[in-house]
C-alpha cells in the first residue's frame, strides 16, 4: 500500500517561497498518513478480533471512542490464550529480523535515531514491515499501543517522499519530523498534541522548533482525513463527563500525584530496559524466537491475570467510569509494566504510548479513590486523566505534548491548570530516565545539528599550553640499541634528534622497526633519521597542528621557536593535543561543545585493525609492525579477545632476543570501550591507562573483538562536527 509514493521521482517548483513550499509538503504527507493510519487502525481491529476474539473468544473493554464489539467473554479458550501472543510473536519475529531489524521494539526511538544520526532516512521497506508486525503483535494480545508504529511508519513513507522530491538531509528531517506528527495527530485524534509530541519528543530538554509550522499542516490534514472515514468518527478516543477546576487547594494533590508519576516512570525504565539487557539479550535463542519466548511468557501471565493483554485503553475507560477497584487499578499498574516488557522488551513491535497512559490513570484512579474516601468532593475522573499525562511525561520527557494529547484524547480542556502542575513535576522527579534511549538532551548535542552551535576548541588552544615542554632527544650518534632502551623506559614513541643544540631531525620507533634487531647495536640515528621535518610554533593553534600532523606520517611535531626553528622547545603528540583539549575543556563555559560527548566510538572506530593469535611469535609481531604500523594489537586466542600487546612490550622482548609467543608478553587486562560509548569516554580509558590503541568489544560479549579506537581516530571525531 506503500508503493506509489516510493517510485516516483518529481521536484519542488523553485520559485515557492518556504512556507509554500511547507504547506504543500505538509498536506501531501498529511493526506498520505490519514490514510496510511485508518487502513493500520482498522487492521489492528481486525487482528484484534481474529486472534483474541475469534479465537480466543476473549474480548477485552474498549475505550469509549473506539471500533468495539460488545461481546461478553465467556467460555474463554485459555489453552490459546496461553498460545496466540507466542503465536503473535513468532510472525512479527520472522517478518522484522528477516526483512527490517530496524522494525523491531518501539518505533519512536527508531523515528529519534534516524533523525539524529541517518539523516532522516528510512528504508523504503520499513513501513510495510512495521505495519504488519505490528498488527500481530498488537493484535495476539501484546500489551503495545500504536504510537510507536504508527509514527515510525508515516515517517518511513515522509522519508520515502523526501527522497523522491530530492530534498536536503535538513528538509528530509523535517518531513520525517511531519510524517510522525501526523501518524500520531490521526490515529489517537490529537491533531495539536501529535506536532508538539513530534517536535518534543527528539529532546529531553528541547524541541525541534524548524519543523512546528510543517508538522501544524500535515498533522491538521491528516486527522480531517482519518477521522472522516467512515465509522471512525471525531469522537475523543475516552468517553468523560465534563470536568471543572475548581478547587485551587486540590493542586497540592495534583502535585503529589506528580510526586507519584515521575518515580515509578522511573521504575517503569529501569523494568523495559531490564527485561531487555539482562533477560532476554542474554537468552541464547535466534533473534527472531525472542518476540514469541516473550509471547508466550506474555500468555502465561494472561492466564493469571487478563488484563495484561492489548493495550489497555478499555480498562481506562472503566476506571473513568467507576468501575475499578483500588486493589485492581494497583495491580493492573504492577501487570502492565511487566505486560509491555514482555512483549516490546523482546524484540516485539508496538508503542509504549498506550501502556504508559494505562500505568498513570490507574495511579490517580488509585489516589483519586484514596482521596475520594476524606474528601468526597474529589473528582477521581480528573485524577486519572491528569495521571495519564504525568506519567508519560516522566517516561518520555514530553510534557507539553503529554498534557495537550491527553486533553484532546479526553476532549477536556478544562484541567490545563493540574495538568501542568502534575506534568511538570513527574518530568522534574523523573530526571534523566527516559523510555526513548536514543533522545539527546537538547539541539546542541544533536548530530543533526553537528557544527551549528559548538566552538571548535582546536582553533582557541594555543600549541604552548600543551606541548610537552621536557623532551627527551637523542643524538645523531647514538645507535638504534640506545633509542630502543629509551623507548622501553618512557614510553615514549618518537624522538627529536638534536646536533649542537639544533634540531637536526626526528625519529620514531618505525624506523627503528624497519632495521633488523641484531643491526640495532651497530645502526646509528643518524642513519635512518628524517631530515626533512614538520614542525610547528608556540603560537599556533591547535587546529593548524592537527593539520600539519594529518600531513606528516609522523604523529609527533616538534615545537621550534618562530625566529629560530632549529631551536627546540617541545614536542607535540596526538596525546598531547587530546589531553590539552579536555583540560582546557575542563575551566571553560557551556557554549563550547565537546565533540568527543557527542560522536560514538561505533562512529569512528576502525574495523580494518590487525588481530594477532596468541601464539604469534615476537619475530612475526616486529615483521608485520614494519608493514602495518600501530601502536597496540589486541590478541585472540581461538578467536576470543584476550589482551593486547603494546610496542614497548615487543621492544623490550627483541632486545632481549627473546622470540616467544606473544601471549607471554600481552597485557591480559580486558581494557576496552563499547560501542556506544561516546567518544570522550574512551578518551579518558586511554588516558588513565596510557594505551594507544583501545579495543572495542561487544556489549553482551565482551570476548568478542569489534574493531580499536586509536588517537587518530579520536582526532577523525572532531572533522565528524562539521
Amino acid at each position: 500500500m506503500f508503493s506509489p509514493v516510493l517510485v516516483v521521482r518529481m521536484k519542488i517548483p523553485s520559485q515557492l517561497n518556504y512556507l509554500q513550499r511547507w504547506v504543500i509538503l505538509g498536506a501531501l504527507i498529511g493526506a498520505i498518513s490519514g490514510l496510511v493510519a485508518g487502513v493500520f487502525y482498522y487492521l489492528l481491529n481486525l487482528s484484534s478480533e481474529f486472534f483474541l476474539g475469534y479465537l480466543c473468544n476473549y474480548y477485552p473493554p474498549a475505550a469509549g471512542g473506539e471500533i468495539s464489539k460488545s461481546v461478553s467473554s465467556t467460555d474463554v479458550r485459555w489453552w490459546l490464550i496461553a498460545l496466540i501472543p507466542g503465536l503473535g510473536g513468532l510472525l512479527s519475529g520472522l517478518i522484522v529480523f528477516k526483512f527490517s531489524p530496524e522494525a523491531e521494539g518501539h518505533g519512536t526511538d527508531a523515528v529519534i535515531n534516524s533523525f539524529h544520526r541517518l539523516a532522516g532516512k528510512v528504508r523504503k521497506r520499513v513501513p510495510f514491515t512495521k505495519a504488519l508486525a505490528s498488527i500481530l503483535t498488537i493484535g495476539s494480545g501484546g500489551s503495545a499501543g500504536r504510537e510507536g508504529p504508527v509514527a515510525q511508519i508515516c515517517s518511513g513513507i515522509a522519508s520515502s517522499i523526501s527522497t523522491a522530491f530530492r530534498l536536503t538531509d535538513k528538509d528530509r528531517r523535517i518531513l520525517l519530523i511531519c510524517g510522525a506528527a501526523a501518524g500520531i495527530g490521526s490515529i489517537f485524534k490529537s491533531p495539536l498534541g501529535g506536532t508538539i509530541f513530534a517536535i518534543e519528543v527528539l529532546y529531553r530538554r528541547d524541541f525541534e522548533v524548524d519543523a512546528l509550522i510543517p508538522s501544524f499542516v500535515a498533522s491538521s490534514v491528516a486527522y480531517a482525513v482519518f477521522t472522516s472515514i467512515p465509522g471512525i468518527g471525531f469522537e475523543p478516543i475516552f468517553t468523560i463527563s465534563p470536568i471543572l477546576f475548581t478547587q485551587p487547594m486540590n493542586l497540592l494533590f495534583y502535585l503529589v500525584l506528580g510526586i507519584i508519576c515521575g518515580a515509578l516512570s522511573i521504575g517503569y525504565v529501569v523494568i523495559f530496559y531490564g527485561f531487555r539487557d539482562h533477560v532476554f539479550k542474554r537468552v541464547r535463542i535466534p533473534q527472531y524466537l525472542k518476540p514469541a519466548l516473550g509471547g508466550i511468557m506474555l500468555g502465561t501471565f494472561a492466564l493469571i491475570q487478563p488484563s495484561a493483554l492489548g493495550a489497555g485503553y478499555g480498562w481506562v475507560q472503566e476506571a473513568i467510569f467507576g468501575n475499578l477497584s483500588i486493589t485492581f487499578m494497583m495491580t493492573l499498574i504492577i501487570v502492565t509494566i511487566i505486560a509491555t516488557s514482555f512483549t516490546i522488551s523482546s524484540g516485539g513491535s508496538g508503542g509504549v504510548f498506550a501502556p504508559s497512559l494505562v500505568i498513570g490513570g490507574m495511579i490517580g484512579g488509585v489516589l483519586g479513590k484514596l482521596l475520594a474516601i476524606w474528601m468526597p468532593t474529589i473528582n477521581q475522573e480528573a485524577f486519572i486523566l491528569v495521571g495519564m499525562a504525568a506519567f508519560f511525561a516522566g517516561a518520555a520527557k514530553v510534557p507539553i505534548a503529554s498534557m495537550i494529547m491527553v486533553s484532546e484524547m479526553t476532549g477536556n480542556y478544562f484541567l490545563l491548570v493540574p495538568l501542568m502542575m502534575s506534568c511538570a513535576i513527574a518530568y522534574i522527579v523523573s530526571g534523566k530516565w527516559s523510555i526513548y534511549e536514543n533522545q539527546v538532551t537538547n539541539r546542541v548535542m544533536s548530530p543533526a545539528h553537528r557544527g551549528e552551535f559548538s566552538v571548535d576548541l582546536l582553533e582557541e588552544i594555543e600549541v604552548e599550553k600543551v606541548a610537552t615542554k621536557e623532551v627527551v632527544t637523542v643524538s645523531p650518534e647514538d645507535n638504534l640499541l640506545h633509542v630502543s632502551n629509551l623507548i622501553s623506559s618512557t614510553g615514549h614513541l618518537a624522538y627529536p634528534v638534536i646536533s649542537d643544540e639544533k634540531l637536526v631531525g626526528i625519529i620514531s620507533y618505525s624506523d627503528i622497526l624497519k632495521i633488523p634487531h641484531e643491526k640495532a647495536s651497530s645502526t646509528k640515528v643518524k642513519e635512518i633519521m628524517s631530515e626533512k621535518l614538520t614542525s610547528c610554533m608556540p603560537n599556533e593553534t591547535l587546529a593548524v597542528a592537527l593539520r600539519r600532523m594529518d600531513e606528516s606520517e609522523y604523529g609527533h611535531l616538534p615545537v621550534v621557536d618562530m625566529r629560530d626553528q632549529e631551536k627546540l622547545l617541545g614536542i607535540l603528540s596526538k596525546r598531547d593535543l587530546i589531553r590539552g583539549h579536555e583540560a582546557y575543556k575542563r575551566g571553560i563555559v557551556f557554549e563550547h561543545i565537546d565533540v568527543l560527548d557527542r560522536v560514538k566510538v561505533e562512529e569512528v572506530m576502525r574495523r580494518d585493525y590487525v588481530a594477532l593469535d596468541s601464539d604469534t611469535h615476537v619475530l612475526t609481531l616486529a615483521n608485520l609492525m614494519a608493514k602495518r604500523l600501530f601502536l597496540d594489537y589486541p590478541v585472540l586466542e581461538h578467536g576470543k579477545f584476550v589482551g593486547i600487546v603494546d610496542v614497548s612490550r615487543l621492544l623490550d622482548a627483541l632486545l632481549n632476543n627473546r622470540d616467544i609467543p606473544i601471549k607471554e608478553i600481552a597485557d591480559t587486562r580486558i581494557i576496552a570501550s563499547y560501542p556506544q560509548d561516546s567518544v570522550h569516554t574512551a578518551v579518558e580509558k586511554m588516558h588513565h591507562h596510557n594505551l594507544g590503541a583501545l579495543p572495542v568489544v561487544d556489549n553482551e560479549r565482551p570476548s568478542k573483538l569489534l574493531g580499536v579506537l586509536t588517537w587518530a581516530d579520536v582526532l577523525r571525531a572532531y572533522e565528524m562536527k562539521r
